[in-house]
């Protein structure tokens, strides 16, 4: 239900920014100045028919190195938001292009960090017609949010469960929680919020992961200054910490940025004098909690744009892009499309130790469901 109501809500604001916009207006001019002053400023000549001469005629191979999901996904991704796309086109009516080009053009920006220019010099288009594209597809992705992330039923926990439990020793884990930081230009307003303690300007997405590095909650909005623990309440998943979403007393995995309660089992802090209990736990913890590092630079390692500064002033406009990319993502992974890609080393901002906005009474919980797993452990 929550993932509808916001999945209506950006239907419903990319739909008017669409109307709303002309070949003139400052949105158009804002992301048209930011995007174009990516890295790259050489000026490349217009390839005419690249569609259909060039990407048609790829092998396979070819295809997924440059558009980083295999051709039948990229098939797939055209029969499920074409009806949709040919509707849009046909509404704002402003020299439609097909389908197919709409579709590569927005899979080429997200997966690439070329500058606006190269892109919109690589598909013949104006710099108008490529950022309404882009803005359309993200739309009509977004539309499948509730379909493609959603928690899972009580059979597919026990599944990530059971593999966790038998790979790493970790018992009862649902998933994994983790924070990254997506670096954005310079915002119009409140700028100095989105520095985060690196001091850069980012927006902060937080991912809950499965085992097979699906996500299964996605969040993105808030400034970079706001610690991961707040993001964690902001984001809502505080309420799903139920028997309800956490059957068989299962539970997440996060780091210290993390307040320990029954539903997230954070590592113990290292003070200088952990025991030997303590630091076999941690290093079981900390091994099996590794999927969502794995998840994260998956994503980022497909859609490369988001490890490069994302070009749009416009931040309520962002979370809707990373989170189409999660989308697409996990729509990836359910189709077995996975791409090799080195294991990213974490550079994210440094967490610290904290307590915040967890009744005592649930801390307590956590840190005594904590000792008996730690027990369990050292026992085995």
């Amino acid at each position: 239900m929550e993932y509808a109501v916001i999945a209506a809500v950006v239907a419903g604001a990319v739909q008017n920014l669409l109307e709303s916009s002309d070949d003139d207006s400052s949105d158009d001019e804002d992301f048209i100045y930011c995007f174009g002053n990516r890295a790259g400023q050489n000026i490349i000549p217009r390839i005419e028919n690249y569609v259909e001469t060039t990407v048609f005629r790829m092998t396979d191979e070819t295809f997924k190195s440059h558009f980083r999901m295999r051709r039948d996904t990229f098939e797939f991704l055209i029969n499920l938001l074409g009806p949709d796309l040919q509707k849009q086109s046909a509404q704002y009516g402003r020299h439609p292009i097909s389908v197919e080009k709409q579709l590569l053009l927005s899979i080429w920006t997200f997966a690439t960090p070329d500058s606006y220019r190269s892109v919109c010099d690589r598909f013949d288009v104006g710099k108008a017609t490529a950022w309404r594209t882009i803005w359309k597809v993200v739309k009509s992705i977004y539309n499948y949010l509730p379909v493609y992330i959603k928690w899972p039923t009580p059979e597919e926990a026990r599944i990530t469960s059971n593999y966790v439990y038998q790979r790493y020793g970790f018992p009862n884990v649902l998933g994994a929680v983790d924070g990254t930081h997506i670096k954005i230009a310079q915002p119009k307003e409140y700028h100095a919020s989105y520095i985060n303690r690196k001091g850069f300007h980012s927006i902060q997405t937080q991912l809950v992961c499965d085992h097979k590095l699906k996500f299964i909650h996605a969040y993105c909005g808030e400034a970079g200054s706001v610690h991961d623990a707040r993001v964690f309440r902001l984001s809502h998943l505080q309420d799903y910490c139920t028997a309800e979403y956490f059957p068989d007393d299962t539970h997440l995995l996060g780091d210290k940025a993390y307040s320990i309660q029954p539903c997230i089992m954070v590592p113990y802090r290292n003070n200088g004098n952990m025991s030997r209990e303590c630091i076999q736990y941690n290093m079981i913890h900390s091994s099996s909690r590794m999927m969502i590092e794995r998840a994260n630079g998956l994503l980022k390692g497909r859609f490369r744009s988001l490890l490069d500064k994302l070009p749009f002033k416009r931040t309520d406009l962002i979370p809707y892009y990373v989170i189409t990319c999660c989308i697409l993502h996990n729509i990836c992974i359910l189709r077995d499309d996975l791409i090799e890609i080195p294991i990213l080393v974490n550079h994210e901002i440094p967490t610290f130790d904290v307590d915040v906005e967890v009744n005592n009474a649930i801390k307590v919980a956590g840190m005594n469901k904590r000792e008996q797993i730690k027990f369990f452990i050292n026992n085995l």
